[in-house]
């Protein structure tokens, strides 16, 4: 008889739906951007999204975040489908969560929830991991109610309330224990880190800060020219990557941060201010930005509003445009003339130069466009921090351009 192999069988995606809100703060060009993210994030997560729901309320509803009427849509789609999964966009509270999951008798999540679980999928260090872990017990203490639903279906059982009640509270007490030792684990991986800073403090530090999925890592890889993990996916990069990097013999650190999105658990945010550490710690930013992506210019103001609560918008910042190659494959047609593509180019470059003072470049790290042009900039930057803070060492320094041509020549340059 032939030999009996064991076959793995294929992971199925859940299927889900997704469900947003068009409101007073919220127009409906705003809900799709938002419904295209969290799409992006359900696919991240390994989810498959079938349809979209949306409804124009003034304020979500305060027991089913949607309406009566939206609410029996969906769930007679839900049944009909056979679909697993409800992803809303916005945090709910407890009580919503619980009252939606009883109508629709399938699992719910919010926005903040899927980017825990996304962030549990992807966390790799001790580190990572301990803030991933921190993040989804301070956001699931609240819920642990809905957790003990399944002793609502036990009728007439004497003592089952009370002893339901005893379980949560123990649930409580022990989660509460748990948030208080991993808080002291991650106090003491930041003395570690902040011994670790110590030691290089001489050294100057760059930090790549974005929205997440905007190339950061590409660009990394690029300037530091090691291999560092890239895809195109929501959160590819959690843990902070530093590399020591050498332009023209003028050393620097450049990290790698976890990327920022719209609408971030504060949870998560609290978690990882000990990753986001590198941005305080940085002495240039570079804020890398897909200008490929329609609503580039708010995940700019994302990006800023995030690193102005950390304290960190102050900092010396280059702004990376990049995926420039999408941007004209995605804006210019195939049959416009050259000479209007440079002058509508001229004046998208113009108008940043002159918003960032003059701190902006535009690149395409895959194609490699620019990218000596930011090499350049970027050891301009370096080299000038260093003469201000250690003007004795100023005979070390000399000419960049050698440099910059042989690197031209190794790594084929394509200028714009």
């Amino acid at each position: 008889m032939p030999a009996k192999h064991n076959v793995i069988p294929e992971y199925e995606p859940e299927k889900a739906v997704l469900v947003g809100l068009i409101t007073q703060n919220q127009d409906e060009a705003t809900t799709k951007e938002y419904l295209d993210e969290l799409e992006f994030l359900a696919e991240t997560a390994g989810a498959k999204v079938y349809k979209r729901f949306t409804q124009r309320l003034a304020n979500p509803d305060v027991a089913t975040y949607v309406g009566k009427g939206k609410m029996e849509e969906i769930v007679e789609y839900v049944k009909a489908k056979g679909i697993e999964l409800v992803l809303l966009d916005d945090e709910v509270s407890p009580s919503q969560q619980r009252n939606m999951e009883k109508e629709l008798q399938c699992k719910v999540l919010d926005r903040s929830m899927l980017i825990l679980d996304i962030f549990a999928q992807r966390a790799r260090t001790l580190q990572a991991k301990t803030q991933v872990e921190l993040a989804q017990l301070q956001y699931m203490l609240p819920r642990l109610k809905g957790l003990w639903s399944h002793l609502d279906r036990v009728k007439g059982g004497i003592g089952m309330k009370g002893a339901g009640e005893k379980e949560i509270e123990t649930d409580r007490r022990i989660a509460k224990q748990k948030i208080a030792l991993l808080k002291d684990k991650l106090k003491e991986i930041d003395k570690q880190n902040a011994t670790r800073r110590k030691n290089r403090s001489e050294m100057i530090r760059v930090a790549l800060v974005g929205y997440t999925n905007v190339g950061k890592s590409t660009l990394m890889n690029l300037l530091a020219k090691e291999t560092v993990f890239a895809e195109n996916k929501l959160f590819a990069t959690l843990d902070t990557t530093v590399r020591k990097v050498v332009f023209n013999a003028v050393p620097f650190l450049l990290s790698d941060t976890v990327g920022f999105i719209r609408k971030l658990p504060t949870h998560l945010v609290e978690s990882f201010k000990s990753t986001l550490d590198e941005t305080l710690e940085a002495d240039i930013l570079l804020h890398v930005v897909d200008i490929s992506h329609s609503a580039f210019e708010d995940q700019i103001r994302v990006v800023n509003e995030i690193l102005e609560d950390l304290g960190s918008l102050d900092k010396p910042m280059i702004m990376v445009f990049n995926k420039m190659d999408l941007y004209e494959e995605k804006y210019f047609d195939e049959f416009l003339p050259d000479e209007i593509k440079r002058s509508l180019l001229s004046e998208l470059k113009e108008s940043w130069m002159n918003k960032t003072r003059n701190n902006a470049i535009f690149v395409s790290a895959t194609q490699m466009r620019n990218t000596s042009q930011l090499r350049e900039l970027l050891f301009t930057k370096v080299k000038d921090l260093y003469l201000e803070r250690y003007p004795y060492k100023a005979g070390f320094y000399h000419d960049y351009s050698v440099d910059l041509k042989e690197w031209n020549e190794q790594n084929g340059e394509e200028e714009a």
